[in-house]
């Protein structure tokens, strides 16, 4: 199963979020795809990380370092259909990303990311969600 990954996830994992058991069952079988914007967004989080003081640069270095084993298959997407279904949905160009990754393979979405799930089923793109704790 092919399945889009956002940072919400990847983060979650790397970081050892409490839903980190759940996506990584959830992820054991599939082949993980992502827009290229992904890759920044994890790197921001982490960064973002940093400035709040839940996690050291060590720490961040270290997830870094997890992140790069990931094996992502990074798809390009198209920017004007992702500035439509930004405006069409209030949504930050990156979210708007990973809807138009998810339509353009005919994959579901994996997120933690409540209204982007939302967004997702409004385009009838299949959504994947982690299970409430």
């Amino acid at each position: 199963m092919d399945v889009i990954v956002d940072a919400s996830v990847l983060v979650a994992v790397l970081t050892s979020e409490p839903e980190r058991a759940a996506i990584v069952k959830i992820t054991q079988e599939a082949n993980l795809l992502a827009p290229a914007s992904v890759h920044w967004e994890v790197g921001n989080a982490l960064s973002a990380m940093i400035k709040r003081r839940r996690l050291t640069i060590s720490q961040a270095m270290d997830a870094i370092q997890s992140y790069m084993q990931i094996p992502i298959r990074f798809v390009e997407v198209d920017l004007a259909e992702s500035l439509e279904m930004a405006a069409s949905h209030n949504l930050y160009a990156y979210d708007a990303y990973l809807l138009a990754c998810a339509r353009s393979q005919r994959t579901p979405l994996l997120s933690l990311d409540k209204a982007l799930l939302r967004a997702a089923k409004a385009y009838h793109i299949g959504t994947v969600e982690v299970p409430e704790l």
